[in-house]
Formats: C-alpha cells, sequence, structure tokens
C-alpha cells in the first residue's frame, strides 16, 4: 500500500464514523481502476462492505449524478432479482459522501455498498455465461423501461459524439497509445462510418434507454450460478445494444467472438427482442466501444499497469479490426 492509499484508508476510517456502526470496521485497501476501492470488514455484524471513491475526473463525477447512480441500483435492487450490490445509506440517509483526499483540491465523493462474493468469469468458459450475461441485460433494460425515475435524475447520454470526442473525459482516442499517422487515418475513417451508420438509428423507447454502459468481465462477479453485476459508475443513456459492446471488451479479437454474440443474444431473447437491425448495429457498437477503449487505455498509462502492458498491441490490433469494419461496411 502506498502512502496516499493508507492515508486516504484513514480517512475513509473516519467517514464510517457517519454510518450507523456499533464498532467502527476495519478498512483495508482492494483494488483500483478507474476509482479506488476500500474493503470494509464490519466484525461485530460479520458482514462485508466496499467504499468507491470515484476518481473525480469523469465528467459524471459529481454528487448529483453519483446520487442518481445510486438511485438505479437501489431500485434494480428492490424491483428485480438481478444480483447487484445493496446500496449503504448513511446516518442521515444520504448515499453519496464527499471525501478530501491527499493532494487533491477538489473534494472526491463515496459511495458505500454491500460486498458481494465472486470471481471474474475466467475467458475459457464465456459461452455459457453470456448466455446467462444476456437475460440478465435483458431483465436490466426491462427495468430501465418501465422504472419512472425521480425528477433529479441525471446521468450521461453515450452518443456517439459524446464518445468519439471525449465529451465525458474518458480520454481522447487521438492521444491514445501508438497513434502513428497510419492509425489515425484508418481509425478517422472508422469513426465517419460509425457516425454514417448511428445517425438515423432508432433511439426509440424499445432499442435506446438506461445502460449500464460497462458490463466488461471485470464488472462481472460469478458465483455458482450466479452472476452479480456491479459497478454501474458509468450507467447512463444509450442504446442498449452497446451493453454487448460493453461486455466484449478486449475481447474482440477472440475467434469465438461471433459464439459469443450469439449466446448473448439467445440469453437476451428469452426476455426482450432484439433489434431487426442489430446486424448493422452490433458490430458498429463494437467498433465505436473498442475506439472509446484506445483513449481510456491511452489516459491510465501513467496510472494502471494493465493500461501499459496492453495499449501498443490494442491500438495495432484495434486498426486491424477498423480495416475489417471499413471492408465490410464502407
Amino acid at each position: 500500500m502506498t502512502r496516499d492509499q493508507d492515508e486516504t484508508r484513514q480517512r475513509v476510517e473516519r467517514l464510517l464514523e457517519r454510518y450507523d456502526f456499533v464498532v467502527l470496521p476495519e478498512v483495508s485497501y482492494l483494488t483500483a481502476s478507474e476509482n479506488q476501492i476500500y474493503l470494509i470488514d464490519d466484525h461485530h455484524s460479520n458482514r462485508r462492505y466496499v467504499i468507491r471513491i470515484n476518481s473525480g475526473r469523469l465528467a459524471y463525477h459529481n454528487r448529483e449524478q453519483i446520487h442518481s447512480e445510486m438511485m438505479w441500483l437501489d431500485a434494480l435492487g428492490t424491483d428485480t432479482d438481478i444480483t447487484v450490490p445493496k446500496v449503504l445509506a448513511a446516518k442521515d440517509g444520504s448515499w453519496v459522501q464527499e471525501l478530501r483526499l491527499p493532494g487533491k483540491d477538489q473534494p472526491s465523493y463515496a459511495v458505500a455498498y454491500s460486498f458481494l462474493d465472486g470471481v471474474e468469469p475466467p475467458e475459457n468458459e464465456l459461452a455459457e455465461g453470456f448466455e446467462r450475461l444476456g437475460t440478465i441485460s435483458a431483465q436490466m433494460h426491462s427495468h430501465a423501461k418501465r422504472w419512472i425515475p425521480p425528477s433529479e435524475f441525471t446521468r450521461p447520454i453515450w452518443t456517439p459524439d459524446a464518445i468519439l470526442t471525449d465529451q465525458l473525459s474518458w480520454g481522447d482516442w487521438r492521444e491514445g497509445v501508438n497513434i502513428n499517422a497510419d492509425a489515425l487515418n484508418v481509425l478517422q475513417r472508422a469513426e465517419a462510418a460509425i457516425y454514417r451508420r448511428l445517425e438515423d438509428a432508432d433511439v426509440g423507447p424499445e432499442n435506446y434507454g438506461l445502460i449500464h454502459a460497462d458490463l466488461r468481465l471485470a464488472n462481472l462477479l460469478i458465483d455458482g450460478k450466479t452472476t452479480a453485476i456491479i459497478d454501474f459508475d458509468d450507467c447512463g443513456v444509450g442504446w442498449y445494444l452497446f451493453d454487448l459492446a460493453g461486455a466484449l471488451s478486449f475481447l474482440e479479437e477472440r475467434e469465438d467472438i461471433g459464439d459469443l454474440i450469439g449466446s448473448w443474444i439467445r440469453g437476451y431473447q428469452k426476455v426482450a427482442d432484439i433489434p431487426a437491425d442489430a446486424d448493422v448495429m452490433i458490430p458498429t457498437l463494437i467498433m465505436l466501444r473498442r475506439i472509446q477503449l484506445i483513449g481510456w487505455l491511452g489516459y491510465q498509462q501513467t496510472y494502471l499497469d494493465f493500461a501499459r502492458q496492453i495499449g501498443q498491441a490494442f491500438t495495432v490490433d484495434s486498426c486491424r479490426l477498423a480495416e475489417q469494419y471499413l471492408d465490410r461496411f464502407v
């Protein structure tokens, strides 16, 4: 644990005084990706929780939008059988807590929710899991269609323009790793094709609404036959099929990607219909997500070993995928 992590841990300990614990729990650093996660062991009740501290850099890392995220997470836990973390409220009933972190001038925001058991899905056993994930995705989307959010609810809108021009601060793909002249050329052509393909795509309520927006393997927990969905940090408004693209993050070059897509669709169709234009929408949204990840990996070069390890190869492979997409659709 670094000095900053240890100091943050101490501040989380003080933060827990705002919650209704009989004895202050034990706090330990758990992990970090975009945000920092601390494990909370309440030995008195024999329960565990997590505290997530938002990085603060994304455009929607403010109190109102994080509170809205918790609204949907709480509604999903209340209204459906989907396994999601249970939001923990402070003594005053609030879900979002302001927290000052070492070395930061601006406040960060923290939320607490239940710890869920499980492991990330193994990459060699994805076919069955993707069918289950398709069903869960359709259940989330069905809930989003019938749920009436409170008037103050606000979350980002995942339009192609918001993603491709980095309006939400994920990272500009043009500043990704190894974006040389050739990469810039092919990815700009793919970008133009994405805009054309999605310009008239259906944004009616059957195809477009509230989505998780980041269903990659790291945000799934497998515990026996149960798949839990975690980290709703990026939830917002977009095409429902964008959740399939999110699920395929970092898997786009697998030889069995067609099988994974087919499994997800089979699972989805147990609950809801797939749009008639899915054959065009799915590869287009996968390409959009892939370009989005180039920007995210570029930004995270300074912070994450994972990003440094795969960044350059990811851009090279993305250009190859872009060429294949262009050959198919342009």
